[in-house]
């Protein structure tokens, strides 16, 4: 792991920098290269210009380990009016949760019920589950198999760079669950993580094709991969046509801001696109992360602060 990138995950921890970047306007002003603005209006603006383009949208509230029940009922009030108000502007738009921001650090059954409460309501499609770190994998399984014994529309996010995401996967196709894969953005040690690049990038390959040869097997698992690098992208098609995967059953999941014209490339081409949109007032250890991810994006960072 690079130092930029331990360094870019050290600061997605610390409450002190959240706390000076965020009121500082020239920081602001950089994320917006990947958080369009903070309220769910800005986000639904967006989601319907990505429509027009022929890309779907999958949008989140930014927040994380939320301390009080009150909290964790407020972010899935503000989920349920944002599901509304999706549902009446007619757009393709899926939501994507936090257990954490839900109440998962709370007493048992905080975050079952608000899970439970959106999965629930009229017009929800598929709801999707992010992945934190490591100690979240097995509650956040367990949740979320639980709501969808009941519901039927769950989906959840998991991470290539960690060990056990292998049988985690088989568990969920087992579970006629869908998946939604990453490479990871946490810091994790080597006991719980691949720490080379290429490692993860071979790993990543290996569960994609095993979640293709489940949909071209079932003709129900369906996945979602969450990548920006074209070679792997290219790779999943081409093994994807070689097994004959129903178009339906896998999308490409982007985020927005990062590679505008390989989205439409495969849109063009007649793969099927979803962005990730965020909002929120919490945006900094997002935006961290995210610069982790590919630490030259800091470049970008650095001249859009010395252009405003």
């Amino acid at each position: 792991m690079g130092l930029a990138r331990e360094l870019l995950l050290w600061a997605s921890r610390s409450d002190w920098l959240a706390r000076q970047f965020q009121q500082r306007a020239f920081f602001r002003r950089a994320s917006r290269r990947y958080l369009p603005g903070e309220d769910a209006a800005a986000a639904l603006s967006t989601a319907r210009e990505l429509q027009d383009r022929g890309i779907v949208a999958l949008v989140t509230l930014l927040g994380e380990n939320i301390t009080t029940a009150a909290a964790a009922e407020d972010v899935a009030n503000q989920y349920t009016e944002l599901l509304a108000n999706i549902r009446d502007a007619g757009l393709d738009c899926q939501l994507s949760v936090k257990p954490t921001q839900l109440g998962m650090d709370l007493q048992d059954g905080v975050c079952l019920n608000q899970l439970r409460s959106l999965a629930a309501k009229e017009g929800q499609d598929l709801l999707w589950v992010d992945m934190e770190s490591s100690e979240y994998v097995d509650r956040t399984l367990d949740l979320v198999e639980t709501v969808h014994g009941e519901h039927g529309n769950m989906g959840v996010c998991v991470q290539a760079y960690l060990h056990r995401t292998g049988s985690d996967v088989e568990r969920l196709v087992k579970r006629g669950i869908a998946v939604r894969l990453v490479k990871g953005a946490y810091k994790e040690p080597p006991s719980a993580a691949i720490q080379k690049k290429r490692h993860v990038d071979a790993t990543y390959l290996n569960l994609s094709k095993y979640l293709l040869d489940a949909a071209a097997s079932d003709g129900v698992s369906f996945s979602a991969f969450g990548t920006h690098d074209m070679s792997l992208i290219r790779s999943i098609q081409d093994y994807s046509a070689k097994k004959e995967v129903p178009a339906n059953a896998y999308e490409f999941e982007m985020l927005y801001g990062i590679g505008r014209d390989s989205q439409s490339k495969l849109v063009s081409e007649g793969a099927r696109v979803r962005v990730l949109v965020s909002y929120g007032a919490s945006w900094f250890p997002w935006y961290m992360r995210r610069l982790a991810e590919r630490p030259a994006n800091v470049w970008f960072v650095a001249k859009s602060i010395v252009s405003n």
